[in-house]
């Protein structure tokens, strides 16, 4: 077979990174982010969308000139060194691929199980999370091209039912619901609301998770990135347009659990409710897909260093799949034990870490790989303002989360000084990519 056969096409990595997007926020969060943005819900997603941007830039640059599948961890060991933060912030991003993976399969359960008229009770919950992820890991044993196939094929589904919603409600829009608030509790809320909604843009990272599997990455990688992003963008703002213009805010967050199906009533009728839990399940379907797929990668990608334990080295991408299995089965645990807005809290803080250090890396490898040094740190200093305040949200509003975050951020770095110590494992700089200059 010829081994471009087996490569994802920019398309289908545009797919990739757009099912893990919406899936993430317009569907799973979308009941707390009118809660905490109000009228200024829309505003609130073009403002984190425009740190999306900012972190893309490093990553496009970058991720161009880097192919790896360890991704953003294969940018940290050129410009950070192998040391314990480089391998504190490598179980990290494993990490959040996993908690990521609860946050959409308790997402799933809470439109599933209305729409076939069952009780979200913890039973029932847990049934449905259960056997998603038992599918959706023997799709992923099927490899990049099977992934990228059904991606492509979701988020075209999901997109059809997004595109009914917003043209159909367009018409019925109250215009006086819409009107953004400039009040000093609205531009709070509005900043609020761009942080927390930050998680909302997370999935294009997944596209450097992939970069070995895509086609010609050194063009299709940036292209993806800039591409995935901007439609996303588009999608957030008028989806969360029409939702607020038919329909209240209060009602909205009551109806947290499946929001958007519940703002299609007033100007589709119950079929609007049939036709957007549908919507959901494509949606969140496709970022669980994208994400139990990328997180896998990691795992394997980051073995290959000798990051992980024994049992993931044993795993060669596409035959054996023990860090696959384990990337699910945790994920599964997680959405078991934490509800969503902790588990959507921790995951965004844990990413915005992420993104940090890699604008930092590339800071220093600017004059290697190339991008205007005065605008990485411009960058770099707006994502640590957004991680101060999404750390100042969670103390100031929910304590838990905030611990959560800490207790993240401390067994993250206790488990890479402990493996160094037993394991004497070093990282082997650049062995898992290659350089495109």
């Amino acid at each position: 077979m010829n081994p471009k056969q087996k490569k994802m096409s920019l398309t289908e990595a545009i797919s990739m990174a757009v099912g893990t997007m919406i899936g993430a926020s317009i569907f799973t969060i979308f009941g707390l982010g009118a809660e905490i943005a109000g009228k200024n819900l829309p505003g609130a997603f073009v403002v984190s969308g425009l740190l999306a941007l900012m972190v893309a830039y490093s990553y496009a640059i970058l991720g161009g000139k880097i192919i790896s599948n360890a991704g953003p961890i294969s940018f940290l060991i050129k410009g950070i060194g192998d040391n314990v933060l480089t391998g504190t912030l490598a179980v990290l991003m494993w990490l959040s691929y996993v908690v990521s993976i609860s946050l959409f399969l308790k997402g799933f359960a809470g439109y599933f199980l209305p729409l076939v008229h069952i009780g979200i009770t913890p039973l029932s919950t847990g049934i449905v999370e259960s056997a998603l992820i038992v599918l959706f890991t023997a799709m992923n044993t099927f490899g990049s091209k099977a992934v990228g196939r059904l991606e492509f094929a979701i988020v075209a589904i999901k997109l059809s039912i997004l595109l009914v919603f917003i043209v159909l409600g367009v018409s019925s829009i109250v215009p006086a619901n819409t009107v953004p608030s400039f009040t000093p509790e609205g531009a709070k809320g509005l900043f609020a609301g761009a942080i927390i909604f930050f998680l909302s843009y997370m999935g294009f990272g997944l596209i450097t998770n992939a970069s070995e599997n895509i086609e010609n990455p050194s063009r299709n990688v940036p292209r993806a990135i800039y591409i995935s992003i901007l439609l996303v963008i588009f999608i957030y703002v008028s989806v969360s347009l029409v939702a607020i213009g038919n329909l209240s805010i209060p009602t909205l967050v009551k109806a947290q659990d499946n929001a958007l199906a519940v703002a299609a009533k007033p100007f589709l009728g119950s079929a609007g409710f049939t036709l957007l839990s549908f919507g959901a399940i494509f949606s969140i379907a496709s970022a669980l897909n994208a994400t139990l797929y990328g997180g896998a990668n990691i795992a394997y990608s980051l073995a290959k260093d000798g990051e992980l334990p024994a049992i993931f080295e044993r795993k060669v991408w596409f035959k054996s799949t023990e860090g696959l299995y384990i990337t699910a089965g945790l994920g599964l645990a997680f959405s078991l034990l934490f509800d969503i807005v902790s588990i959507a809290s921790i995951t965004s803080s844990v990413y915005t870490v992420i993104y940090i250090f890699v604008i930092v890396s590339h800071y220093r490898l600017a004059a290697t790989y190339g991008g205007n040094k005065a605008v990485i740190l411009c960058f770099m200093i707006v994502l640590t303002g957004v991680f101060a305040g999404l750390m100042a949200y969670q103390f100031s509003t929910n304590k838990a989360s905030f611990y959560g975050t800490i207790f993240t951020f401390a067994g993250a770095l206790l488990l890479e000084y402990i493996y160094r110590i037993f394991r004497k494992r070093t990282f082997t700089n650049g062995s898992s990519s290659a350089d495109h200059m």
